[in-house]
């Protein structure tokens, strides 16, 4: 694929007092396999280098950036994208397995939840552990302390719904908690890391796994040939495809005015939240990273592990579970582009 990408002074500053460097873009988009647009939010500063090929002419999203992992820098990063919610608003996170997981905290999160008068959104597990069943789980919400910034929604509590998947090659159907019915507007916050199936999990993951019920996870994990059973399945780029194909039913069905995606990169552990005891993570926090297109988004937060000093456990975890197909899929069924412009909010 064809790429074009500039670095500006701003992006470089601060992905450096992150912890990160910049590396070569040919050899980046060896390793990553991404196609990216990065450049600065002032369009006055002079470009470091750039690498330009002829004949680019994709499309790119915007995908916000800010260094800011703080309560007022998060609340900085929503107000650029100027969205406006039109109703109910569901703030879908990870609750996080205890006893030690890297859920994003409420006094993180809980501005923004309280700024947009939002309700903190999950739906059942499908594994076991403490999140499986609704008393577990909202004790686990309660411990965790998102009671205490918001109201707590189980989406599945009561039951689930199926919206249809349209153009799918693994899916027809995602099979959601029935609440989600219930909000108009949506804010998808992840804490975005590494994930022992998907290889890394963010936007797409945590809508196409958190927001399924957990007849729904199954569907999703195994491709959409079975609705309950084991998660685990053998074809890892089928459950990758069906992965996006779910995130595609969802955004489809509140229509993508109406959702947002914000990833939270810090705590970079190789070990999901739904691991209870992660490891340790082995380089730096990096920022935030925020827009409407799911598939920029998370080609924006892998890119930066990508450039990130000490980054070989992690890349070792996405490329050994092909990680970066759940992006391609994503491109090819129109959920959104690999091409971005990073705007870094912090100039």
């Amino acid at each position: 694929m064809k790429k074009r990408t500039v670095f500006a002074l701003g992006i470089v500053f601060s992905l450096l007092s992150s912890g990160c460097v910049l590396s070569d873009a040919d050899s980046r988009a060896k390793e990553s396999s991404s196609s990216s647009e990065i450049s600065a939010a002032s369009e006055t500063e002079e470009p470091v280098s750039s690498d330009v090929k002829e004949g680019t002419e994709e499309q790119s999203a915007v995908v916000y950036f800010t260094s800011d992992i703080s309560a007022e820098g998060l609340v900085r990063l929503y107000d650029a994208l100027g969205w406006e919610p039109s109703g109910n608003v569901a703030v879908k996170v990870s609750t996080g397995e205890p006893p030690a997981s890297n859920y994003l905290r409420p006094e993180l999160i809980g501005d923004l939840v309280k700024k947009v008068d939002g309700t903190i959104v999950e739906c059942n597990t499908a594994y076991g552990g403490s999140r499986s069943e609704s008393a577990m789980h909202r004790q686990v919400a309660e411990d965790h302390g998102f009671t205490s910034i918001a109201d707590f929604d189980l989406l599945d509590e009561e039951g689930e719904t199926e919206w249809p998947v349209t153009g799918g090659t693994r899916l027809d159907k995602a099979i959601v908690g029935s609440h989600a019915e219930n909000y108009t507007d949506w804010i998808i916050l992840s804490h975005f890391k590494e994930h022992a199936m998907a290889g890394f999990g963010g936007a797409i993951k945590n809508v196409g796994i958190g927001m399924s019920s957990a007849s729904g996870k199954v569907y999703v994990h195994t491709a959409g040939t079975k609705t309950s059973g084991s998660i685990w399945y053998d074809d890892q780029d089928a459950w990758l495809e069906a992965l996006a194909e779910m995130v595609s039913a969802v955004r489809d069905h509140v229509g993508e005015d109406h959702i947002i995606y914000i990833n939270v990169m810090n705590r970079l552990s190789v070990d999901c939240d739904c691991d209870g005891n992660p490891a340790e993570p082995d380089i730096h926090d990096i920022g935030i990273a925020a827009g409407f297109d799911p598939v920029a988004v998370d080609q924006a937060c892998v890119d930066m592990i990508y450039e990130a000093e000490g980054n070989t456990a992690l890349v070792n975890r996405i490329e050994s579970k092909h990680g970066i197909h759940v992006l391609e899929h994503g491109e090819e069924i129109g959920l959104g582009t690999r091409s971005y412009e990073l705007v870094n909010i912090d100039e």
